[in-house]
């Protein structure tokens, strides 16, 4: 075979030199700027420096502050309000000095005078429904902002502060420096929001029959905002859609609520035997020690019969939580609650569900069993789950906290439910218990950067639904030989790739700002992952990367640059043309065939043959011949049959130059020869997939690194030598790379629509 290369290499270089010097010499265009699809992004990414290094990792300058709470909530279940009263000490850890303070207020989003209903465009259609022109037009604004009673220093001294909508700055008595701690409380109270009808990330679901409330709070307290060294303080506005940036803390929280409801949270329980029964205590311990199954802290009947009387008395239920960014906790008579232990590393955890019996019976089946999974599944792709929970809740919608989660998927009334359901519920809770991973251990900043958190998380959500097929095989439906995942598989994304340029923006832009948010923050990044780990690295390169990255910045703040950094860091593959490609783009993969060219080899010299050898005072009768199809001589030399080992002049030269021993560990001789045009209409650069098939149905697949991309953008060529006849090849046979039009993937071409002309002319229709 080496001999092969060497001499159709030396033709291919004859023949190109010779071409171009007989052009004629275009017009000089004038210079551009670099815009190779290979460029490094130096012009993107940030200086490296003593707080983040060029590698990715931390910097030996890195810092974060630390904000510690301690609380005391107390829930009015008859008027449906929260009030509060925090302590916050803030530790400065950076090198500059702070003159003031930023606390965010998230629920001012709701407060009546909010400006988050105005930034939606909005208009009237020819008719409405009833129920939708009240709540558009006369239905008075929910009013669910915070009521700030006082902001005052540990001395009770009233302290200064300005409230810019979702943001409020406390002003220092004295400027912070390096190593400095000060303490100040905020008083408050807020209507709770009814967050099935007035809609929100936390609040409580109304149950009319028995007068009822399920309660899954968040941002319920005012929260410190991030300090570093990236922006200093991130003070962008909560309009809703993004999300939060966090420092981490030490919370100890006193929650006050009837004192016939279940609570849990964030945190260590740390007066159980205080709130806890007898039976419920038993039963608990029994928990801690089955891994096989969840066992029922309270059961169904005894949460029914509780529902149906309520308490007129209060219980405190008391959580402490070290190195966690935020709190969540939810409470409820209705709740069910079941407990099972899972090994991670040397460690148990609890998985935890609590749940009301409109939840059942898919929940008491499924949802602690798939805590368990994702836990296993996350601390393999990542680092061991450092918490010693991870509670699943039962709510109309999901949304996670460090420890707690809330996840929808409800059965009808009569307790069926249908396969989207059941996975749409488990694929939630997969998705809200990994959120525990990113972003609320590796801290990254949602307010900017919605895809580091939702789009890492949906990528290894889909990991773990595999493995929860895999696992627990019972969960599969008939017809389902493995998880159904709705996100991840690149042939998933291929709509969105292929759809309008005008309503697609790149990933790296702040989620409040881009068109199809769910495509654009979870599904594109989650995707371009999968294809880095199956396509382009392989999965042992990729996931000892990506779990570098998860190690280097778990309980710290990475940027988008200190993710792409490591990957390649810990990896020696160059991606920048991935992330600039897949990240900084819209572009979308179209890669097809565009010509196959037949050749058979000889020593008998022809015309063209004959004028290169003259060119180059070279014995005609000494070269070997590539004649295309169609070409003179083509039909005679491929009568004859003629393999390259048996042509004169190559006999004699492996006769000079190869010892017998070395003959007899040559490749077969190749008589079939073919130069196959790849062309690339659409911009973005993929690996080249190409699947070759032979005359005896065998099949080979041969993957091009990205890189033959790098000298034209439009098209490449490949010169292939066979000993078997080639009867077919496929571009991208598995559908690895979100190919958007797989018309042009095949040759002999085949007459067929694309998946996404299949989908528009649907639509059409």
């Amino acid at each position: 075979m080496r001999i092969f290369k060497y001499f159709l290499g030396a033709l291919l270089f004859v023949s190109a030199s010779t071409f171009a010097q007989n052009e004629i010499k275009p017009e000089r265009k004038p210079g551009h700027t670099n815009q190779n699809k290979f460029k490094q992004l130096y012009d993107e990414f940030a200086t490296p420096n003593m707080f983040r290094t060029g590698s990715g990792a931390p910097g030996p300058g890195y810092y974060q502050q630390q904000a510690d709470y301690k609380m005391d909530i107390e829930i009015d279940d008859v008027n449906a309000k929260l009030y509060g009263n925090e302590t916050i000490t803030y530790t400065n850890n950076s090198p500059d000095e702070l003159k003031y303070l930023w606390v965010q207020l998230d629920q001012n989003m709701r407060a009546k005078d909010s400006k988050s209903p105005l930034i939606n465009s909005s208009g009237i259609g020819p008719a409405t429904s009833a129920s939708r022109a009240t709540r558009s037009y006369l239905k008075e604004r929910f009013d669910g902002g915070f009521n700030i009673e006082h902001v005052k220093d540990v001395n009770g001294k009233d302290l200064p502060h300005s409230i810019n909508r979702t943001m409020m700055r406390v002003e220092l008595p004295k400027p912070m420096t390096t190593g400095d701690k000060f303490s100040f409380s905020i008083k408050w109270w807020y209507n709770i929001n009814d967050h099935v009808k007035d809609g929100g990330r936390s609040g409580y679901e109304y149950f009319e029959e028995n007068d009822n409330r399920i309660y899954v709070m968040a941002q319920f307290y005012p929260r410190m905002a991030v300090y570093n060294d990236v922006e200093g303080w991130q003070n962008s506005q909560f309009w809703g859609r993004d999300e939060f940036a966090l420092p981490f803390g030490d919370f100890d929280v006193n929650i006050t609520v009837p004192a016939d409801h279940i609570l849990d949270g964030t945190g260590f329980l740390t007066n159980r035997a205080e709130v806890f029964t007898k039976d419920m205590m038993k039963r608990y311990n029994q928990a801690k020690k089955s891994y096989d199954k969840p066992v029922m802290i309270v059961n169904q009947s005894e949460a029914e019969k509780t529902e149906k009387s309520k308490s007129n008395k209060k219980k405190t239920w008391k959580l402490s939580a070290q190195m966690v960014r935020d709190f969540g906790f939810a409470t409820s008579r209705k709740f069910i609650w079941d407990m099972m232990a899972v090994k991670i590393g040397d460690r148990d955890v609890m998985a935890v569900s609590m749940y009301s019996k409109e939840g059942n019976p898919l929940w008491e089946q499924w949802s602690t069993r798939t805590v368990a999974s994702t836990l296993k599944s996350y601390s393999r792709m990542t680092f061991d789950y450092p918490y010693h929970k991870a509670i699943s809740v039962h709510a109309p919608m999901g949304m996670e906290y460090p420890m707690i989660c809330y996840n929808f998927g409800r059965p009808d009334k009569e307790g069926n439910y249908s396969d989207r359901t059941k996975y749409g519920m488990i694929s939630v809770i997969i998705h809200e218990v990994g959120h525990n991973f990113f972003p609320m251990i590796v801290n990254s900043d949602e307010r900017q950067w919605t895809w580091m958190d939702e789009g890492l998380n949906t990528f290894v959500q889909y990991v773990a639904e595999q493995d929860f097929g895999e696992w627990n095989p019972t969960a599969l439906s008939p017809g389902h030989d493995k998880y159904p995942s709705r996100r991840g598989p690149a042939k998933n994304i291929v709509r969105y790739m292929g759809g309008n340029q005008d309503y697609i923006a790149p990933i790296m832009t702040k989620g409040l700002n881009t068109y199809q948010f769910g495509s654009n923050a979870y599904s594109k990044p989650a995707t371009g992952l999968n294809i880095l780990r199956e396509t382009v690295m392989g999965r042992d390169l990729f996931d000892y990367s990506f779990r570098e990255y998860a190690n280097r910045w778990m309980f710290k703040h990475p940027t988008p640059e200190d993710f792409f950094r490591t990957m390649e860091d810990a990896s020696a593959v160059d991606l920048d043309w991935f992330w600039r490609g897949w990240f900084y783009t819209t572009d979308y993969t179209d890669i097809g065939i565009k010509e196959v060219k037949k050749y058979a080899v000889t020593n008998t010299p022809n015309d063209n043959g004959k004028k290169l050898a003259e060119r180059y005072n070279m014995d005609p009768n000494s070269l070997v011949y590539f004649i295309g199809e169609g070409d003179e001589g083509y039909d005679e030399a491929m009568k004859n049959g003629t393999s390259m080992e048996d042509l004169p002049t190559v006999k004699e030269y492996i006769m000079d130059n190869f010892t017998p021993e070395q003959q007899k560990n040559m490749k077969k001789s190749p008589k079939y020869f073919y130069q196959v045009t790849f062309d690339k209409p659409g911009g973005l650069v993929m690996p080249l997939i190409v699947e070759y098939e032979y005359s005896d149905g065998s099949k080979e697949k041969v993957t091009y690194p990205a890189q033959i991309w790098r000298f034209n953008d439009k098209e490449v060529s490949r010169a292939v030598a066979s000993e078997k006849e080639i009867v077919g090849i496929t571009v991208d046979p598995d559908l690895e790379t979100a190919d958007v039009d797989t018309s042009n993937n095949s040759w002999p071409r085949e007459v067929k629509e694309s998946d996404f002309n299949k989908f528009k002319n649907k639509v059409k229709d």
